[in-house]
């Protein structure tokens, strides 16, 4: 059985390699210009072309989105950036403006281009339309059932991508001018403030000062902010539709987030290769997705029109149950040792769990902890520091560490 691609966001080199190691298929990333997530850390060309090396050496892709709206401006340096792209190998690049597909033809007739979410395809004519024009792929708007999805593949033969996980935008599949309007940062360039994840209250014209809940809580409403997508359970739907790539969103998620996210997904799709009839959600999945900071969890249009609790719950946007404290760089088998760079302050005594890839999970209490020098500390406190720490079982680099935390926020 052909499962989708698994399509992985790759917010800097980091999280790029990190995608690879826990099961992505392909990755998708940004340069510093020309993408819709300005605020990931996104990649220098030397950043993107060891990013490429990396990746193809394990047999993975790498698409890079030049999708914002050109404006006239833009024009000057894309055809340079352009070749650029082209000459260090990358499968595709992602495209939402017609002026910047024309411009791929024209400096990069070879380089296969990905039509954006943002072009907005609802139907199979559309779908049509760009496959006339020759896009070796269609990102879908993320506004379409199950049944649209399959009569879209019933009419076109470009293969299709779907979006499974992670944010969504309370605009049409991210066309959004909230952000420009309210702080001049343009969403469609790049810049979005996430307007719609900030609080709201009604105010009344002649009563300045007085902000009334839409709904009863006093701290606001997050009215217009989407929960977010989870499509884990309609996989074998998906597999049958015939969509050839699944993505998963988030550029400017942390490490922590890919990592548990493509190796649930990864899991997943294998799962439903061996045995598409008996494929059934496990509970650690699901577990494992609550971990990561998230919004309560919806099937968006998917399943059809969208229920009133698709939007943000009052009480509580995110819930962020666990803390990722550290990544393993190192292990020395002989002595027992991980070498951990520290992301969060971590200290002894405390419960830690371990991801590793593949998938596996286990837990330990951390009994000792040594600086560089072997020197015994109580906390590894300081960004990016580097300690070693005793762990119960072998490990490898890339693992995660994670501490649950006893409240969510």
């Amino acid at each position: 059985m052909v499962v989708p691609e698994l399509l992985a966001p790759a917010g800097d080199l980091e999280k790029l390699k990190a995608a690879i190691i826990y099961g992505a298929d392909a990755v998708y990333l940004g340069g510093k210009r020309f993408g819709l997530r300005e605020r990931a850390g996104n990649f220098t060309l030397e950043e993107m072309a060891e990013g490429v090396k990396f990746a193809h050496a394990r047999g993975v892709k790498v698409y890079v989105a030049v999708n914002i709206f050109a404006h006239n401006q833009d024009l000057v340096d894309l055809p340079a950036y352009l070749r650029q792209l082209a000459e260090m190998g990358v499968d595709a690049v992602i495209v939402s403006d017609p002026g910047v597909l024309v411009l791929v033809r024209e400096i990069a007739p070879g380089l296969p281009v990905h039509l954006s979410t943002q072009a907005n395809t609802t139907n199979w004519m559309a779908a049509r339309f760009w496959q006339e024009q020759g896009v070796a792929r269609i990102v879908l708007a993320r506004e379409l059932s199950l049944e649209e999805i399959r009569e879209i593949r019933r009419q076109v033969q470009v293969p299709l991508e779907v979006f499974v996980h992670g944010a969504m935008c309370i605009s049409y599949s991210g066309r959004c001018l909230l952000s420009n309007y309210m702080t001049g940062r343009d969403a469609n360039r790049g810049d979005c403030a996430q307007a719609c994840r900030w609080r709201y209250a009604l105010v009344e014209e002649k009563r300045p000062g007085e902000y009334f809940p839409v709904e009863e809580d006093a701290r606001g409403t997050y009215i217009l902010s989407s929960r977010d997508l989870c499509l884990l359970e309609h996989i074998p739907s998906l597999v049958e539709a015939g969509v050839d790539s699944l993505k998963i969103e988030g550029r400017v998620k942390s490490l922590h987030y890919v990592a548990t996210v493509v190796s649930v997904y990864r899991q997943a799709l294998d799962a439903c290769r061996v045995d598409p009839a008996r494929y059934q959600v496990q509970q650690r999945w699901l577990e494992e997705l609550g971990k990561v900071s998230h919004r309560e969890y919806t099937t968006g249009f998917f399943t059809g029109a969208p229920v009133k609790a698709a939007q943000g719950a009052v009480d509580s946007i995110y819930h962020r149950p666990y803390t990722f404290v550290g990544v393993v760089r190192d292990y020395n088998p002989d002595r027992g040792l991980a070498l951990v760079e520290q992301r969060n302050r971590f200290a002894r005594g405390e419960e830690l769990e371990v991801l590793l890839p593949g998938g596996h999970i286990f837990s330990f209490t951390l009994n000792a902890l040594y600086d560089e020098d072997m020197n015994p500390v109580e906390a590894a406190p300081h960004p990016r520091q580097r300690v070693y720490m005793p762990v119960p079982r072998p490990v490898q680099p890339w693992a995660l560490l994670r501490r649950r935390e006893e409240y969510n926020n």
